[in-house]
Order: structure tokens, then C-alpha cells, then sequence
């Protein structure tokens, strides 16, 4: 089976570029979230196997949506997605439980090792 995937970015653009490199590579993306608050209840919805997730976002960035999906499911896998030159809070993104960060913008073996490293696959 397909490991199941939430793809959380702001930028339609950007969530586009992530979903066709994951279905080429046979992950199925389950849904898809424009911030951090949407990230949660998809989260509590759909229960994807790993996350995407960006970290400037409006409403409620990823960095504290992290925190509440990991208050909901300790075990939760999430990879981040930044910028360059957010070295910063892509620390902070670790500290509060990400799995890994992505470099935007994305490379698609980078995202396909990122992904299978964290799911172990």
C-alpha cells in the first residue's frame, strides 16, 4: 500500500510541484492544506503517514502547527519545507519534533530521500 501523505503549503504553486514528485514516485497524497490551522484538523482527519510541511505560512505558520500535530500524535512524522537562508527556524523546526527540512526550491531526489528516510522506507 501507499504510504499517505498531507502536503502543507501556502503556495498552490508550490503544493503542485511537491504532489507530482511524490506521485511519481507511488506515494499517495491524501490532501492538501494552506496553513498551519488546516494542517491540523487534515491531520485529525485524514491521519496521513508523514507531512509536509511549509514553514512561513499566514494564520498560523508551521512551526507551531508542528507542535499541536505532535500533541495530537507523538509519532507523527513531518518533514519541513523552507527557503533558503531560514537556517533559524528550520532548527526550531527540529527542536519541536520535524523528522527533516526540504529546500525549496524543491529537488526531487532530495524530497524522495527525505521522504524515505523518514518512513523508514
Amino acid at each position: 500500500m501507499a504510504n499517505r501523505i498531507l502536503i502543507v503549503d501556502d503556495a498552490a504553486f508550490m503544493r503542485m510541484m511537491i504532489r507530482d514528485i511524490l506521485s511519481k514516485n507511488g506515494y499517495e497524497v491524501v490532501g492538501e492544506a494552506q496553513d498551519g490551522s488546516q494542517a491540523i484538523e487534515k491531520f485529525k482527519e485524514l491521519r496521513p503517514d508523514l507531512i509536509t510541511m511549509d514553514i512561513t505560512m499566514p494564520e498560523m505558520d508551521g512551526i507551531a502547527a508542528l507542535k499541536e500535530i505532535k500533541k495530537i500524535d507523538a509519532n507523527a512524522k513531518v518533514i519541513m519545507c523552507s527557503a533558503m537562508g531560514q537556517q533559524a527556524m528550520v532548527i526550531d523546526a527540529i527542536q519541536a519534533g520535524a523528522k527533516d527540512f526540504i529546500v525549496k526550491p524543491f529537488q526531487s531526489d532530495r524530497v524522495i530521500e527525505a521522504i524515505n528516510k523518514t518512513l523508514g522506507v
